[in-house]
């Protein structure tokens, strides 16, 4: 079953597909999040949107290390959620459809390449709670239950 986070769309207005992937990331006791300080500051979990004729996995490792500079290992999907939203650095109204994965942490490659994150480590707790994203602090939950 696919859920909806967050605002119903508005009636009248346009939202663009927007297919995007994004990761918890076990790092045993606890969770690499990303801190985005453009727009409206906010903790994240790294990932982002699919690009055209990219392959979703594909698009998760690169959005990975462009946010927080790690690498990943054994993502296994988890399910998705549709969230209706403004994005202001595309000046677009988006539905995007938001994958849930699980993976890893796996070595730090670099900085976080995308401006303005930052890798932030997270208590499992924190992140249950302090995620911007109603969708992803729901799938963090989940998975500390144990799906």
């Amino acid at each position: 079953m696919n859920k909806r986070f967050g605002h119903w769309p508005e009636v009248g207005r346009t939202y663009r597909p927007r297919p995007g992937i994004y990761a918890i990331i076990d790092a045993g006791d606890c969770i690499l999040a990303s801190f985005q300080e453009i727009t409206t500051p906010e903790l994240q979990l790294p990932g982002g949107g699919i690009d055209p004729g990219e392959q979703p996995l594909a698009a998760l490792h690169r959005e990975v290390m462009e946010e927080t500079g790690y690498r990943i290992h054994s993502p296994r999907r988890l399910g998705m959620f549709h969230r209706y939203t403004y994005m202001p650095d595309y000046d677009q109204y988006a539905h995007k459809q938001c994958h849930i994965y699980a993976a890893r942490l796996g070595r730090r490659w670099s900085a976080p390449t995308e401006p303005g994150h930052t890798a932030v480590f997270l208590p499992w707790e924190v992140a249950r709670e302090k995620l911007a994203v109603a969708g992803d602090r729901h799938f963090v939950a989940q998975y500390l239950a144990g799906l």
